[in-house]
This record gives structure tokens, C-alpha cells and sequence, in this order.
């Protein structure tokens, strides 16, 4: 169980580790992590009696 454990950690830090890499390389690679630009508007109907 405990093995389990260690393995399960130790796959957690990777994931984060590969995030992190990924979010400061991925620009090179051609994602693109900017906001959208354009305002958009939805009108919203309130149900208020």
C-alpha cells in the first residue's frame, strides 16, 4: 500500500512538473494562452415577481 502511495505521489509531482514545463514552452509551439478580445453581451431575463 504504501508503495502505491509513492508511486501515486511521485506521478502527481511529474504531472505538475509537466504543467508547469508546458505552460512556459508552449508558446514555442504554437498554443496560445492570450484572452479573447472581443466583448460579448447576453442578455439576461430575471425571473423576479
Amino acid at each position: 500500500m504504501v508503495r502505491l502511495i509513492k508511486y501515486l505521489l511521485i506521478f502527481g509531482v511529474l504531472a505538475v512538473l509537466a504543467l508547469v514545463a508546458y505552460a512556459y514552452i508552449g508558446p514555442w509551439f504554437g498554443a496560445d494562452f492570450s484572452m479573447p478580445l472581443q466583448e460579448i453581451r447576453k442578455p439576461v431575463v430575471l425571473d423576479a415577481n
